[in-house]
């Protein structure tokens, strides 16, 4: 890895709860920074909560610390949502959070000096709820040749 930062590592897990909150439940972001989402229709969650950065853990090992989901998580999930002091824990993964170490926001748009590369990376947790404005970005791009429906060229390759 030389002089460059690790990815951190985040948990996630899964758990079920028949009497969570519905369908018209948003991605909810505790102000704790606990979050879930639902998973489906059969009362299956996905949620986790990033750790402070003093106690990250060790990128080097993806094994899920289910302790960390019974002391730190739940708590504040089943204070935020009353039903979630009844969950069942399913599953659990580690996986690393992708960011730019930049400014941790996306890089988008054409490589400087590698002509037909065309950058869409870097974007964290938010690349999903940026694929659809990123993904037309690029598309006019590579098609027109610049952007017409916003001007994203702020978060080009060279702020970096």
């Amino acid at each position: 890895w030389g002089s460059w930062p690790r990815n951190p590592c985040r948990y996630v897990y899964s758990w079920h709860c028949p009497d969570g909150p519905g369908f018209s439940c948003p991605f909810l972001i505790d102000t704790t920074g606990a979050y879930f989402r639902r998973d489906g229709i059969a009362g299956n969650y996905l949620g986790g909560m990033s750790p402070p950065e003093e106690e990250e853990p060790d990128p080097g090992d993806l094994s899920v610390d289910d302790n960390y989901f019974q002391e730190q998580v739940w708590p504040r999930l089943a204070r935020r949502v009353p039903a979630f002091s009844s969950l069942r824990l399913r599953s659990s993964w580690a996986g690393y959070y992708d960011h730019n170490a930049f400014d941790r926001n996306g890089v988008l748009g054409p490589h400087p000096t590698l002509e037909n590369l065309f950058l869409a990376a870097g974007f964290s947790g938010h690349g999903l709820q940026h694929a659809p404005a990123a993904g037309r970005a690029v598309a006019e791009l590579v098609v027109k040749g610049r952007y017409e429906s916003l001007d994203l060229r702020r978060l080009g390759w060279r702020r970096l």
